[in-house]
Order: C-alpha cells, then sequence, then structure tokens
C-alpha cells in the first residue's frame, strides 16, 4: 500500500522539496544583501532582492496547490515536468530582478503559462472524476495521453 502511494506522488514530492531549496536560496540572497555594507546602491540591491522574493513567495502556495492538484487528479508525470520548468522559469525571475526590472518580465509571463496549464490539468482531472462518478465514462488515459503530449510545448517560447 505505501509503495504504491509513493510510486503516485514521488515526482511531486521531489519537486515541492527542490521549491523548498530554492526558497532557501531566495532566503539566503536576500538576507546576504541586508546585512552588507550600507549605501545607495545596497540599498537599491536589497530593494529589488526583497521584492523579488516577497513575489515569489506570494505565488507560492498557488503553485504547489494547482502542482499536487494536478499530479493527483490526472497525472503526475506532466505535473511534475511543469513543476520544474516552473522552478527555473521563478529563478530566471528571482535573477532577472536583480538586475533592471524589465529582465525579469520573460520570466514572469513564463511562470504565469505554466500555472495556467498546471490549473487546466487540475480542471480536466476534476471533471474525468466527476464523469466516472456520475456519468460511467472515464477518459483519463486519452486526457494522460494529450496532457503528455502538451506539456512539451510549454517549452516553446
Amino acid at each position: 500500500m505505501y509503495a504504491d502511494v509513493m510510486e503516485n506522488i514521488f515526482l511531486l514530492v521531489l519537486v515541492t522539496l527542490l521549491s523548498v531549496v530554492q526558497n532557501v536560496f531566495f532566503a539566503l540572497k536576500v538576507e546576504k544583501e541586508c546585512t552588507g555594507f550600507n549605501s545607495k546602491q545596497h540599498s537599491t540591491a536589497f530593494e529589488r532582492l526583497s521584492c523579488a522574493n516577497r513575489n515569489c513567495m506570494d505565488t507560492y502556495p498557488t503553485f504547489l496547490a494547482v502542482l499536487w492538484c494536478a499530479g493527483i487528479c490526472l497525472s503526475q508525470a506532466p505535473a511534475a515536468f511543469a513543476g520544474i520548468l516552473y522552478l527555473v522559469v521563478r529563478q530566471k525571475y528571482f535573477v532577472g530582478y536583480m538586475g533592471q526590472t524589465c529582465q525579469s518580465i520573460p520570466g514572469f509571463l513564463f511562470g504565469k503559462r505554466i500555472l495556467f496549464f498546471l490549473s487546466l490539468m487540475c480542471i480536466v482531472g476534476i471533471i474525468n472524476h466527476l464523469m466516472l462518478n456520475y456519468g460511467s465514462s472515464d477518459y483519463k488515459e486519452y486526457i494522460q495521453t494529450i496532457t503528455k503530449a502538451a506539456s512539451t510545448l510549454l517549452l516553446l517560447p
């Protein structure tokens, strides 16, 4: 029983742990900038880092919710793949914010697209579950095939 459960959520657990490590990295960057010497340039850099960290943390609960919902309700592999992509994009957003604010816009827009994909996976998985319970129709295999193919489309700019 335990092995079956772990098999169905293992990739989601890995992505979640990677996201925690990334949050620690962000917090350490902000702390390092905060404990540096005082100057005008330091203050501006700290403000940018602090803002980027706050923005990343604002979307973090949404990311976790749709990642787990998509992985459990529909398919673990495409959800985990999208989760890894989201973490890469979030890193790009954070690093881009350290430079000029406009450098973070591509990461922000791509992150929104990934969250939309994960949200769509959640909705489709829930609808399929309802159809199975109330309509005796199970389209999960077809939907999983489409989802796996569509997850690779996330790589397109």
